[in-house]
């Protein structure tokens, strides 16, 4: 489209935070409409659509500026806003799409094991991690078959097998109907959320009995409702103003029956579901930073790439963004290294089945962010010092003496970081929510990762403004910039997130603990038999 790096950058950025951020609206319809099974079945059908658009928008020439280069001479100029608007179309509705999959696919597939089951508790874990094994096997396949057939054949086809890939995709998901186990819905988190949190709200004057025994619970709750009683939760003394939602008030009963509004009144175990979602917060805040860094490897580490040599012998040349094939294939070595070697010794040393639990794998990432920008700056004072050596600072389209290769550790500690951090963060946000909530859980894990896009957009766009009048550290020729002192504030951001990240879990007590130091076992929620 013929945009600066800036520019180009926050475009991708905005449409991966976008795509991410999506995932809350797709937890919502999955568990107050449609289910997980259907908001899969439906949202992937969305995402075909935006597939298919692009591919159209790639085939017809009006629909893309023409190409240009230095050697014909031909300008680049700028796509109209015709080509823009078919653009955006089509990534958005792929966005769409993407999100209501993201959020309920992990969920779906954690649906099909048995929690109070430690057998079945333990064959999840290992779901995760190879949940993420064949994802990442796919991000393999786009980086390196997908972009060469685009390089070779066109842009057309690399789309267009996308969206035959996601067809054949849904044809396969829904071969296996009859044999999946499906949950009941128990309505929209987010109104349980607000509900708890109006009622609290309204009686913020009133006092808290000293015996909690006193508020209402699920064993107040009439027999007869329909309503499925929730497994009671104990109670906790954090955020204790939640705790007036449940305070009984004269005029909600009548007789021996009560007078239930939602607005007004939640049950205790309702508050404590609220409280278990706020506890998780800081977590979900301080893992957004590794997801900032994570953007660089998709946006300027390729324009690093596209500018040093690619070659490999005389005759083939590595295309640029096929450099993240690197970053993909350091997590697929850190999967089953992790699940093989480091999980058996974790154990052991630590007397822990899970190996390591999710926070600390979430901190290991995080760990990993920082030495990845370090070793991106250091790699980008490296590439500019040979390009000033060679008298090739003020040639954008110059290919610099210095092997592709350099960019590997950083990509490298961003794939193995990645692995820590997005299946400790899926593991996390999965055990640790209420029993109804674990696509909005879903959602709000990967809403980490929209934004982390949505930073890494404000960051780019603050600091080209900073700095972009005198020497601007992300300049469209990045051989007159100083792309290292971005990464350098990047790794400095993040460490003083790491610092924060470790005070908070240091604070957190999981799920279960709470439940096992109260005598309460996991209860598995009410499956049936049909989507």
């Amino acid at each position: 489209m013929h945009l600066g790096n800036a520019t180009s950058a926050n475009t991708v950025t905005n449409f991966l935070g976008t795509s991410f951020m999506l995932c809350l609206l797709g937890g919502f319809v999955a568990d107050t409409f449609l289910g997980r099974y259907l908001t899969i079945a439906i949202f992937a059908t969305f995402q075909a659509m935006g597939v298919t658009i692009l591919t159209i928008s790639t085939t017809i020439p009006s629909l893309r500026p023409r190409k240009c280069t230095s050697d014909t001479g031909t300008p680049c100029i700028p796509a109209s806003g015709k080509q823009l608007m078919v653009l955006y179309i089509a990534l958005y509705l792929t966005a769409l799409g993407t999100g209501g999959l993201k959020s309920s696919v992990s969920g779906f597939g954690s649906d099909q094991f048995d929690e109070s089951d430690k057998q079945e508790r333990r064959q999840m874990t290992n779901f995760f991690n190879w949940f993420f094994f064949f994802i990442s096997i796919g991000s393999l396949a786009a980086v390196t078959v997908l972009v060469y057939i685009q390089d070779n054949l066109g842009r057309q086809w690399g789309y267009g097998i996308c969206v035959c890939a996601i067809v054949l995709g849904l044809i396969v998901f829904l071969s296996g109907t009859r044999r999946y186990r499906f949950k009941k819905l128990v309505g929209s988190p987010l109104t349980q959320i607000s509900g708890v949190c109006v009622a609290a709200w309204r009686k913020r004057n009133m006092e808290l009995p000293s015996d909690m025994s006193f508020l209402y619970n699920v064993d107040d709750i009439d027999d007869g409702l329909k309503k499925k009683k929730k497994q009671k939760l104990p109670h906790s003394k954090q955020f204790r103003f939640l705790d007036k939602a449940a305070i009984k008030e004269p005029k909600t009963t009548s007789g021996t029956a009560m007078i239930i509004n939602k607005w007004s009144l939640s049950t205790l175990t309702d508050v404590e579901e609220v409280k278990l979602i706020i506890r998780m917060l800081p977590i979900w805040a301080t893992t957004i930073m590794f997801w900032t860094v994570y953007a660089q490897m998709t946006t300027f580490s390729v324009s690093q790439a596209t500018s040093m040599d690619r070659h490999i012998g005389k005759s083939f040349q590595i295309p640029p963004a096929s450099l993240t094939a690197f970053f993909v294939g350091s997590i697929l070595l850190t999967v089953p290294v992790y699940d093989r070697l480091i999980v058996p010794m974790a154990r052991k040393a630590l007397e822990n089945p899970q190996g390591l639990t999710p926070l600390q794998r979430m901190g290991v990432g995080l760990v990993f962010s920082i030495f990845a920008m370090v070793a991106a700056a250091l790699t980008e004072v490296k590439r500019l010092n040979i390009a000033r050596s060679h008298g090739l600072t003020d040639n954008p389209t110059a290919e610099i003496p210095l092997s592709v290769f350099w960019l590997v550790p950083q990509f490298f500690f961003v794939g193995s970081g990645e692995a820590f951090t997005y299946i400790g963060q899926l593991d996390f946000f999965l055990r640790e929510c209420p029993k109804g909530m674990k696509t909005m859980s879903t959602g709000l894990f990967l809403s980490t990762l929209s934004l982390g896009f949505f930073f890494s957009s404000l960051l780019v766009t603050i600091v080209h403004k900073t700095t972009g009048h005198n020497k601007p550290w992300l300049a469209d020729n990045l051989n007159q910039g100083k792309l290292y002192d971005f990464y350098w504030l990047l790794a400095l951001l993040s460490a003083l997130n790491l610092v924060i990240y470790l005070f908070c879990a240091n604070w957190y007590v999981y799920k279960d603990k709470r439940l096992a130091e109260e005598g309460i076992e996991l209860e598995e929620p009410e499956i049936c038999a049909h989507a």
